[in-house]
């Protein structure tokens, strides 16, 4: 058997602006469990980039240890990446991105991963603001080392072992918002046509985009009486809105009432047209969506879509007022701040 897809490719692929085909942003073939939800998202982020028109050279795939953080290597096989020790991603990717800012950086991760040997690096990148979209595929359990449950496995879930989950489950998402995360979303690796809109708009925000993905583990963690399996996510999710991305320089048009339709502006000019299914909330209120995930929990309701976005935040590179030169680039005149400018900077230390 042989994990390397044939290199032969229809002369007929549709192709986007740039010229690149769909293939072009594929990677090799996957080697985890038939049926994985983390595929599904794989194949959301091929779909996001390839219309999004992003160079694969230009995007930085970086992940940690886990099955979720095997699937870089499904996806974007002309892109950069880069696989750090178990929960150490995020400084990785601070690192990176504040020597070339210049990249597209796609931060994949799991429950395990960020929630718990991870969690001390997750809050910090969080807060921070830095400019990537971070994804967690999370299933509840460590599929790795067969089917624990994980810190997000929600109180009262049964493990396919048959062991209720006594601890409290960690919501990623408002711990996200209250950190300061400045988009922040959640889906169901299920629901494609959902989950690809939702990673184009993190990808086209400028800040820390923050995406968590239901993703049930097929072989520990699809049976009765877990909360994160594919029966239980179908029957207890609560979408929020329909969600659209409208690239930059689209003509915008909709077919929404104007009453129910929120236009929310990202950065680079580009729009997230959002039909409002809960008249109660607002993506741009951060109590709105506290109380509206607080309310869901105590229903066992799975809140999915836009949660929260915050456009007027400033990105870590901006706050830190870094160069847009890589660094990497900088020359030697670039670098040298000459006599009288050294002088001034030994003087304010003195």
């Amino acid at each position: 058997m042989t994990y390397i897809k044939p290199k032969f490719a229809h002369p007929r692929l549709v192709k986007n602006p740039l010229g690149y085909t769909k293939k072009d942003y594929e990677g090799s073939l996957s080697t985890l469990c038939a049926g994985c939800g983390h595929d599904s998202i794989s194949a959301s982020i091929v779909d996001a980039c390839f219309e999004l028109n992003i160079e694969p050279h230009r995007v930085a795939k970086m992940s940690g240890i886990g099955c979720s953080s095997k699937t870089p290597a499904y996806f974007l096989s002309n892109s950069h990446g880069f696989n750090s020790v178990h929960g150490r991603m995020p400084s990785v990717t601070t690192g990176a991105n504040l020597a070339n800012r210049s990249m597209v950086y796609l931060g994949v991760s799991g429950d395990g991963d960020s929630a718990s040997i991870g969690m001390g690096q997750f809050v910090h990148v969080v807060r921070r603001n830095l400019n990537m979209t971070y994804i967690v595929m999370n299933n509840g359990c460590y599929g790795l080392t067969k089917g624990q449950d994980s810190a997000t496995a929600d109180y009262g879930s049964i493990s396919k072992s048959g062991h209720m989950n006594t601890f409290e489950g960690i919501d990623l998402c408002a711990m996200s918002i209250e950190l300061g995360a400045t988009f922040v979303a959640q889906s169901f690796s299920g629901d494609k046509a959902q989950l690809t809109p939702l990673i184009k708009a993190a990808l086209a925000h400028s800040g820390f985009s923050f995406i968590n993905v239901i993703s049930p583990c097929v072989t520990f963690n699809n049976n009765q009486g877990s909360t994160k399996s594919y029966d239980y996510v179908r029957e207890h999710n609560e979408a929020l809105s329909t969600l659209d991305f409208v690239p930059v320089k689209e003509e915008i048009t909709t077919a929404y009432d104007h009453t129910k339709v929120k236009m929310v502006e990202m950065h680079d000019g580009s729009m997230i047209r959002l039909h409002k299914i809960s008249p109660e909330w607002d993506p741009e209120d951060k109590l709105s969506i506290i109380t509206a995930l607080h309310k869901a929990r105590t229903k066992q309701e799975i809140l999915t879509g836009l949660l929260y976005v915050d456009n007027k935040s400033v990105e870590l590179n901006d706050l830190l007022n870094t160069t847009n030169t890589p660094l990497n680039q900088l020359t030697e005149i670039d670098l040298n701040p000459g006599s009288e400018n050294l002088e001034k900077i030994c003087a304010s230390y003195r």
